[in-house]
């Protein structure tokens, strides 16, 4: 997919707020600082389009893009930024609920993940908790420009075995560097491949978590 244009539209806390559109939008989440706004800007080919910034937490919106006039883009607030608070999180968690939850244009959720950490509780946490609610989601992991081919096999299959705990088969998986521009066409593609799906979000990965892990009581 060749993006020609890329447009911002409208950042709000309200999910009732987004765009009045059936186009189907695509959005894009993670734990703070693991490199979501460069991602967003190394997809669209507009560095400035999505802010970046050095201070975890800066997207506390929801901001929609619109691309080639067809589909949005969703940069969703990041979550996991201990220095919040637990009013400043209770309030970003409500915005990211309500969006994932209401919003029925939500045709792919991007869940972003430093390729250079171990698995983390929060992060296996949310995609267990995207299962539960039938959210169709995909993996991108971020920054494999910071390791070596080996070590991102390595913490791929780490991470991938950690996720068979859990799920009865894994989500489409992409690896992304937005300095060396990794990722772009695969992702892209990924995209272009469901809008053309007249269903949408059939080839979207939804609920495939095992029970009974995931049951709550």
């Amino acid at each position: 997919m060749e993006i020609k244009s890329a447009e911002f539209v409208i950042s709000n806390t309200d999910v009732k707020k987004c765009p009045d559109s059936q186009l189907p939008e695509y959005a894009f989440i993670g734990r703070s600082n693991v490199g979501k706004s460069s991602l967003i800007n190394m997809l669209t080919g507009k560095k400035g389009l999505a802010m970046t910034s050095q201070k975890p937490g800066k997207t506390q919106l929801i901001n929609h893009f619109i691309i080639n006039d067809n589909w949005y883009l969703v940069d969703l607030p990041g979550y996991g930024y201990a220095q919040r608070g637990k009013e400043g999180w209770e309030n970003i968690r409500r915005i990211i609920e309500d969006y994932i939850l209401e919003r029925e244009q939500l045709t792919n959720l991007f869940v972003l993940l430093d390729s250079r950490h171990e698995p983390q509780k929060i992060d296996l946490e949310f995609m267990e908790w995207l299962g539960e609610n039938g959210i169709p989601f995909s993996i991108i992991f971020t920054k494999i420009d910071k390791l070596s081919n080996s070590k991102v096999k390595e913490n791929l299959r780490i991470y991938t075995e950690k996720l068979l705990e859990t799920w009865e088969e894994l989500p489409p998986i992409f690896l992304s560097s937005s300095e060396k521009k990794a990722g772009k066409e695969e992702i892209l593609g990924y995209i272009a491949d469901i809008n053309k799906n007249e269903a949408g979000s059939k080839l979207s990965f939804t609920k495939k978590v095992k029970e009974p892990r995931c049951s709550r009581t």
